[in-house]
């Protein structure tokens, strides 16, 4: 089984090429779905009141929207939020790997918009960057009801887009329409045949 990451930058386009995968039958993990289940569990839910306070929980579960809001201004904030939310979600995704690995699933995706931030790359046999032009990537913030500065505090948290293309095995560009995009994902899907064959001659 081979482990193929897939990232971007919000606005890219990670989440649709994701979906589209998933739809052509490649199981998908979204890492930050998970990273939302693991705030309901007990446990994250009281680290979360011990290190931010009790306003931070509503109806003993974690305030998802007050949480972000702090995260994107304050980078210790948002460390340790990732410091408690990360290693759960981390565990969990790789309890899934091998679910799916006994099963003999030939191929994984993981969708992990750090990717590169958190280190996880490393961990994976591929990595899949989904990239578009800025102004594009703006546009679809902006139609997505996102404003102008809240994009603009978001961006900076991640490792710029030029930089992640340098370390990816597969670049996908998302500038045009859906009919384009599809074409560009029948490219990744041969790419992904072509991993899955080579890793089982090895």
């Amino acid at each position: 089984m081979i482990l193929v990451g897939i990232t971007g930058i919000i606005g890219s386009g990670k989440t649709t090429v994701s979906s589209m995968l998933s739809q052509e039958g490649i199981p998908v993990i979204d890492l930050d779905k998970l990273g939302k289940e693991v705030t309901d569990y007990e446990e994250v839910v009281r680290n979360i009141q011990e290190v931010f306070g009790v306003e931070y929980i509503v109806n003993n579960k974690a305030d998802i929207a007050k949480l972000r809001e702090i995260a994107f201004v304050d980078t210790a904030t948002r460390k340790k939020l990732e410091g408690i939310i990360h290693p759960r979600a981390g565990s969990e995704l790789w309890k899934r790997i091998d679910q799916l690995k006994a099963e003999g699933v030939p191929a994984v995706i993981v969708d992990a918009p750090l990717l590169f931030e958190t280190g996880l790359y490393k961990k994976l046999d591929k990595v899949v960057v989904v990239s578009a032009d800025m102004d594009k990537i703006k546009e679809r913030l902006r139609l997505r009801g996102m404003g102008e500065e809240d994009a603009n505090r978001r961006l900076p948290h991640q490792i710029p887009l030029a930089e992640k293309e340098k370390m990816a095995d597969h670049i996908l560009y998302n500038n045009g329409t859906e009919e384009d995009l599809r074409k560009e994902l029948k490219t990744l899907l041969s790419r992904i045949k072509e991993w899955e064959v080579r890793s089982s001659c090895t």
